[in-house]
């Protein structure tokens, strides 16, 4: 690992890999402090656990856009566990490097013909005004479910679930992926969430494998890479990242959005007048909230970044939510601002790994805020919103609030 050659940050350089650190207000001032003395400097944790952070647009740019020197093979998060990355590196999208990462990402783009383009558009909207609706028959709602349902349902319907287990699909993927990791969750109720969620999959790929619809897991059961077929193994990982992605962003945006909008009432003013400014809003919404606070690379040679020296085998975090804070590319960063333009935010990182699901991300937001402005007239908090304990994901374990339907007729 690379020795701290530069002088030390003044004061104490916080741990940015304690998930309690995101629980509180006040991360942005932190995130801008060490932007500002030293965007590159080096953890110094127990002997294997070190790592650098990189906190600004520029570098964490430069880092993402060269997976020659910089390789996610070695894990995408921190303190995964090396088993489990090594088991999966080179077969999982997320931890597979040049050239096969290429091939695979070929094979899932390729499910995304104009017809199921076209049919998970639709359900998008039946499925966000029947999510929408009945929270406003219900009135008192916590944001984290009704955002919930939304994302998993199509992700279930993009893989090929059938529309009947959809709730199940809801059930299990809250356990195994939306767990607080700082709440006591139950380790066995999470490992058996995935199990079942890996037993469902792998029961549906039999079915696909022999006879293929128009979803992506009939997709990698019939692709090649390399001219060979993809393992059940590498079609049940593949499942498996996407399950957790797609619904990770898309939720912990959606609340993250409302609850600006919340905090900056004019902003929705402004959305309601001019309906327009929707594309940009789910822009800004997006850069806003960052869901995805970091993704790991490991260097593969000597570098130097930064003006720093990188050592082969040392580990990147770059934080994609402080990048997105960024003075040098966001004027007055911390604003929420539905007109922003220019946006250039990393919410779905950049390069070789950008966000596979990115164009069905901005469909999934850009209908459920249409939807919602049009439908709700107010959205006031019961109680403070609590968030997540997770260096990984930037996000909301409860946020109460009180719907208003809009009178009928009124935009």
């Amino acid at each position: 690992m690379s020795q701290l050659t530069d002088p030390p940050l003044s004061g104490t350089a916080p741990d940015l890999s304690d998930p309690h650190r995101y629980t509180a207000d006040g991360i942005e001032d932190v995130w801008r402090r060490l932007r500002a003395e030293q965007p590159l400097f080096l953890t110094r944790r127990s002997p294997g656990r070190d790592f650098w952070s990189v906190l600004s647009h520029d570098l964490a740019t430069q880092v993402l856009k060269d997976p020659a020197v910089f390789s996610s093979t070695g894990g995408m998060r921190l303190d995964a566990d090396p088993v489990a990355n090594e088991a999966a590196a080179g077969k999982m999208l997320i931890v597979t490097d040049p050239p096969r990462h290429g091939g695979v990402r070929r094979i899932i783009n390729s499910a995304f013909t104009p017809r199921m383009v076209r049919r998970l558009t639709d359900n998008i909207r039946i499925t966000a005004v029947g999510v929408i609706e009945a929270a406003l028959e219900q009135g008192d709602v916590d944001l984290t479910q009704v955002a919930a349902r939304l994302p998993v349902s199509v992700i279930s319907d993009m893989l090929g679930v059938p529309r009947e287990d959809w709730d199940r699909m809801l059930e299990l993927t809250m356990i195994a992926f939306g767990a607080d990791e700082g709440a006591g969750a139950d380790p066995q109720r999470i490992a058996e969430a995935h199990t079942e969620l890996l037993v469902y999959y792998d029961q549906l790929l039999s079915k696909r494998r022999a006879d293929p619809q128009d979803d992506i897991v009939s997709a990698l059961a019939h692709g090649t890479v390399d001219g060979g077929p993809l393992t059940d193994e590498e079609v049940l990982l593949n499942c498996n990242g996407l399950i957790s992605g797609g619904n990770e962003t898309t939720r912990h945006t959606t609340v993250g959005g409302l609850l600006a909008f919340v905090r900056e009432p004019s902003q929705w003013d402004r959305l309601i007048a001019d309906p327009e400014l929707l594309p940009t809003a789910v822009q800004e919404i997006l850069r806003f909230t960052s869901p995805a606070l970091h993704v790991l690379r490991t260097a593969r040679r000597p570098v130097t970044l930064g003006g720093r020296q990188i050592s082969p085998g040392d580990q990147l975090a770059v934080w994609l939510a402080a990048a997105n804070r960024d003075e040098a590319v966001f004027a007055d960063p911390d604003r929420f601002d539905i007109a922003r333009t220019p946006n250039r935010h990393l919410a779905f990182a950049t390069g070789t790994h950008f966000c596979l699901g990115s164009a069905l991300a901005g469909s999934e937001l850009t209908i459920f805020f249409e939807e919602f402005v049009s439908r709700v007239a107010e959205v006031r908090l019961r109680g403070e919103p609590r968030r997540m304990a997770s260096n990984l994901i930037w996000g909301h374990t409860s946020a109460p609030v009180t719907l208003t339907r809009r009178a009928r007729g009124k935009t």
